[in-house]
């Protein structure tokens, strides 16, 4: 067998570790386990599991590929060959992993591409995909009360323009060109990041691993400067010590780092 590929430098390999365990899902799954799971009280099974499973597991993972030099398959055939099917369902885990994330950039893409509008087409409800119980900001203030059963103008810009959402799973809908097309650019664009193995990855992640951090920064600052983004935070964070008696709590921070 011919030698492997190594990095061209070891920063390379660290941003690359860093983007392994930091990535999407800390921008917009984080916040929302985090706030579900008792705001600040969801530190403590936070900083438990990191100590009993997340830094074993990453050290193990990265000392076996160290030793073996080899993918999920070929290291755990290699380190006990019972456990081959381990390696084999790793890689099925990894695939559909990138099929549903690749989906999300596609998401993530057709928003990009419609905020270059001069106004967002989120932001009012005069669109054809808009019904009649969808309601903008803009339409919020004191003297204005919504219906019980009012829909943002986000929610339905994401279900009846995004999605295109039918009326039941029986109903397929019609192919929609843009996400397709979107779809095609993501993966090309995953292409050209991987096709000279990590020689271009190497390069790719001086961008993909600062990117998130720079992009929670904006958010941050961005919320800080909202009206009662205080009391907010305070409510964000205010430990509800009740819900770890939940096992749910638990379980949520142990399956986030069994998925990475």
């Amino acid at each position: 067998m011919g030698r492997r590929e190594t990095w061209d430098k070891k920063v390379e390999f660290v941003l690359a570790c860093i983007g392994y365990a930091v990535g999407l899902g800390n921008v917009w799954r984080f916040p929302y386990l985090c706030f579900q799971s008792g705001g600040g009280a969801f530190l403590v099974p936070y900083f438990i599991m990191l100590v009993l499973c997340g830094i074993p597991l990453l050290y193990m993972e990265l000392s076996i590929g160290q030793l073996t030099q080899r993918g999920p398959v070929g290291a755990i055939g290699q380190t006990c060959p019972l456990l081959k099917g381990v390696g084999w369902g790793i890689t099925l885990i990894s695939f559909l992993f990138a099929t549903f994330y690749i989906i999300i950039i596609v998401w993530s893409l057709f928003y990009l591409f419609s905020s270059f509008a001069s106004e967002l087409p989120w932001a009012t409800c005069d669109a054809d995909w808009a019904s009649s119980k969808c309601f903008a900001p803009s339409q919020l203030n004191e003297t204005n009360l919504l219906p019980n059963d009012s829909v943002p103008a986000t929610e339905e810009f994401f279900n009846n323009r995004l999605l295109r959402r039918t009326d039941s799973i029986t109903e397929m809908g019609t192919v929609q060109w843009e996400l397709l097309l979107l779809l095609a650019l993501a993966w090309a664009m995953n292409y050209f990041c991987m096709w000279k193995g990590i020689h271009s990855a190497g390069k790719v992640v001086y961008f993909t691993v600062p990117f998130p951090y720079v992009l929670l920064i904006i958010l941050l600052i961005r919320g800080c400067l909202l009206p009662g983004s205080g009391d907010g935070i305070i409510w964000f964070l205010k430990p509800r010590w009740e819900l770890l008696k939940d096992a749910k709590v638990w379980i949520q921070r142990l399956l986030r780092y069994s998925a990475v």
